[in-house]
């Protein structure tokens, strides 16, 4: 293939991928700012690699945004100053309410259990896939995904089942 075929294989993948990239980004994240960081650190290193990774692509940028996560949460977390109150929401949608206390919970987890959640349920990765994305084992995708979800019961104790495989 050209470079300019490359280019456009390239570009065409970014349009028709990148609102799923940024829904795991912000799930991962919990902002929509770092999220459009997180996704555009991860392009840019998916680039230099695009004719090894052209034929599938998603599973090499969804493993950098977990390990970029990660990463950015290591670097950052002396500096964050966390809060119990979330910005006022205008939004009177029951299903936004039990969505953003999803989203808080997600946020009191570990970055490699929010990572294994996000991959495993919001983006229905299998277990070997998501040990894949994040370069651990397929048991330690399993321990990180049951403590997670033990920890979800109890920071948000009504959560129904359907509510973390929605995306």
């Amino acid at each position: 293939m050209s470079a300019s075929e490359d280019r456009a294989g390239f570009e065409e993948f970014v349009l028709a991928r990148r609102s799923a990239l940024l829904r795991t980004a912000y799930l991962m994240t919990g902002s929509h700012e770092d999220a459009e960081d997180l996704v555009q650190v991860a392009l840019v290193k998916a680039v230099p690699q695009w004719r090894r990774i052209r034929d599938r692509p998603e599973p090499y940028v969804r493993k950098i945004l977990a390990r970029e996560s990660v990463s950015r949460w290591r670097r950052r977390r002396w500096r964050e100053l966390g809060t119990d109150e979330p910005p006022e929401s205008g939004t009177q949608d029951p299903d936004a309410d039990q969505r953003e206390d999803l989203r808080r919970a997600l946020l009191t987890l570990a970055p490699r259990q929010r990572a294994v959640v996000v991959l495993r349920y919001y983006e229905d990765l299998t277990e070997a896939q998501t040990a894949e994305a994040l370069g651990i084992a397929v048991g330690t995708v399993k321990s990180q995904a049951r403590d997670a979800l033990a920890r979800l019961r109890v920071v948000v104790p009504d959560l129904d089942g359907a509510t973390v495989g929605a995306g």
